[in-house]
């Protein structure tokens, strides 16, 4: 079980947001490199870090703090945010990126997604946002009317290399994840899935290490409003 600390930065800062609403956010005193840092020092070993500036412009605006982290220590990081086109893949993994995540425009544009796994084979990760069964886009902000399982079945063989399933109504809330759907993604998935969203506990952790194809989890909140302790979580990292 790979554990996935998670950095959300927007205006340089790191934040989280509670089920992806902007008006709805903490800002944390620590930048994003000095957190990585930390994370660092603790003994983990892979970073999700999320651009919430190009989750909602579509560019990399923070492409330098993200390379900064990269360049500094030696993480394997997984990136997402607002990526839509090949120059901002190509721009994550020149800079030493492991996986570049894809969401609203792989859900919006198979052919993309498609293309971006064979430019960039084994480099792609695919984030399925759902509310209620269903994907989100835009930021969470729209529903793309699809259902997860349905979308998933299509682009099953592109050669995606993880899918990172988040469940919008746990996201922020701490109120663990949806194991339930999650499993029903990953018995379907052709690629191993990351759990995203609403770890409160430890116990979190241990439970997803007895499902079926799961390669990881990614904590956010719990981190950092304190209720789970990074010695503690790092004991459960492989």
């Amino acid at each position: 079980m790979k554990i996935f600390p998670a950095i959300d930065i927007k205006d340089k800062k790191c934040v989280r947001l509670v089920k992806g609403n902007f008006d709805n956010k903490t800002e944390y005193e620590m930048s994003p490199v000095d957190q990585a840092s930390k994370f660092k020092d603790h003994g983990f070993k892979n970073l999700h870090i999320v651009d919430l500036d190009g989750a909602l412009t579509g560019e990399t605006i923070n492409l330098d703090i993200i390379k900064d982290i990269v360049s500094k220590f030696d993480l394997k990081i997984e990136v997402g945010g607002g990526v839509r086109n090949f120059e901002s893949i190509q721009k994550y993994t020149d800079v030493g990126v492991e996986k570049v995540i894809l969401g609203s425009a792989a859900i919006k544009d198979k052919n993309f997604l498609k293309e971006a796994c064979e430019k960039f084979p084994n480099k792609i990760a695919l984030g399925l946002d759902a509310k209620d069964g269903f994907l989100s886009v835009s930021g969470w902000k729209e529903n793309s009317n699809r259902l997860t399982l349905d979308y998933l079945k299509k682009v099953n063989d592109y050669g995606v290399s993880r899918l990172i399933y988040t469940d919008i109504n746990r996201d922020g809330m701490k109120q663990s994840p949806n194991f339930e759907e999650t499993t029903k993604v990953a018995e379907k998935s052709n690629c191993p899935v990351i759990i995203s969203g609403g770890v409160s506990s430890i116990d979190d952790i241990k439970k997803a290490k007895t499902l079926k194809n799961i390669e990881g989890i990614i904590v956010g909140k719990a981190i950092y409003d304190g209720d789970i302790k990074l010695e503690e979580l790092v004991k459960e990292d492989a």
